[in-house]
């Protein structure tokens, strides 16, 4: 039987491997498969008839920024006498509905649910009023850049394509990136998309900005689920690709403080997990192939990498006593955890500095992965849907 010493390096070992493989192994797995099996990139530069378009956006007390969120949207290059521009107040309490109902001279529409009910129920209440072939999914903190739509509509001129996702970038106030962490990060997320849909079919849209055909936008999801996430699935069991269009731009604020971003991790990881379970058969490699393994390398080992952290950290404290090698790895891992710490206690500031943010942001991050798994497994759900407040951004 191996002896304590030989566990701990084993673990340590086996974190490393899995780590090296979810972050940097899998990106150049799919870089080289796609210099293999490339596939032509799905957007074109126009169309000769534009497809009727719906913009579905739920909202809840958002008075202090849907005036900007409409004129963004009416800016928006694309034929004005083919969109519909469909905006689902859950409840709202404050001037929202009206501020909304002021725009409807220019084809404006509100949807009022008198009690709350969550996201999931204000988008299946969207849909009944749904006119576009195609439906374009968005929220009341994101600016889609003026050119963007048509990129997106015109991915989903290929037979093939079932969903066209936007490129997020991550911006504070001012239109420079605002967490030096989270701006690394979905720049990170954004570079994989585009690597899988040269392969094949990214495995989850852009909830900030993505465009998907009714007919898959209709199928109907349970309530606690992510539909941005299921929505790439959908397209995937119902014969489609999924694809990342590099220049349907938009701007996404940042969170205002790392706990605002850890609670809506949590929320968001959680939900996507639940999702996963419903759809575990995509997992399936025998029936699915390259997208099962996808699927698993880009989510599943995702949600598992803070475990494998954890656990090597653990492994390296038992191997500290009788290895000074183990010893110093293990102090570096404790004073990045400290230094994460401090980064979250000043992160409410305005201006807290990229070498606290930045650390602060990875070791939260991960952190919130583990919580949302706990939740995951002990079947919690939130109650209701609570928009995540963002400082204002404004697109260029």
């Amino acid at each position: 039987m191996p002896d304590t010493d030989t566990i701990g390096l084993l673990v340590v070992l086996f974190a490393v491997v899995f780590l090296l493989y979810t972050y940097i192994g899998y990106p150049v797995a799919l870089w080289g498969l796609g210099r293999l099996f490339r596939r032509e990139p799905a957007s074109r530069t126009g169309l000769e008839t534009w497809p009727f378009v719906s913009f579905s956006i739920p909202v809840f007390n958002e008075e202090h920024q849907v005036e900007e969120l409409l004129q963004s949207l009416l800016a928006i290059d694309y034929p004005k006498d083919r969109l519909q521009y469909l905006i689902v107040s859950d409840a709202s309490s404050d001037r929202t509905d009206e501020i909304v109902e002021a725009h409807a001279k220019y084809g404006v529409e509100l949807v009022r649910i008198p009690e709350r009910g969550g996201k999931t129920r204000a988008e299946a209440e969207a849909a009944l009023h749904l006119r576009g072939e195609i439906v374009v999914n968005t929220d009341a903190s994101i600016r889609i850049a003026p050119h963007a739509l048509k990129p997106l509509i015109a991915a989903l001129a290929d037979p093939e394509v079932g969903l066209a996702s936007g490129r997020d970038i991550s911006v504070g106030p001012d239109h420079s990136h605002g967490n030096t962490g989270e701006s690394g990060y979905v720049g990170y997320e954004m570079k994989i998309r585009d690597l899988e849909t040269s392969l094949l079919s990214i495995v989850g849209a852009s909830g900030c900005f993505y465009a998907i055909r009714k007919d898959l936008h209709l199928i109907p999801l349970p309530g606690p689920l992510s539909r941005d996430f299921a929505a790439a699935l959908h397209a995937r069991e119902n014969g489609f690709r999924a694809v990342s269009v590099p220049n349907a731009i938009c701007y996404v604020p940042r969170a205002t403080s790392l706990k605002t971003e850890y609670r809506r991790k949590v929320r968001t990881i959680t939900r996507g997990m639940d999702t996963l379970t419903h759809k575990k058969a995509l997992l399936n490699p025998f029936r699915q192939g390259l997208f099962a393994w996808m699927l698993f390398s880009h989510k599943v080992c995702r949600w598992a990498a803070p475990w494998a952290a954890f656990a090597a950290f653990l492994a390296l404290g038992l191997l500290a006593f009788s290895h000074q090698t183990a010893l110093l790895f293990f102090i570096l891992g404790a004073a990045f955890i400290a230094v994460s710490i401090l980064g979250w206690a000043l992160s409410d500031g305005s201006h807290s500095p990229a070498i606290l943010s930045i650390p602060a942001f990875v070791f939260f991050g991960n952190l919130a992965a583990m919580h949302a798994y706990v939740r995951h497994l002990t079947g919690y759900q939130n109650a209701i849907w609570e928009p995540t407040r963002r400082e204002e951004a404004r697109g260029t």
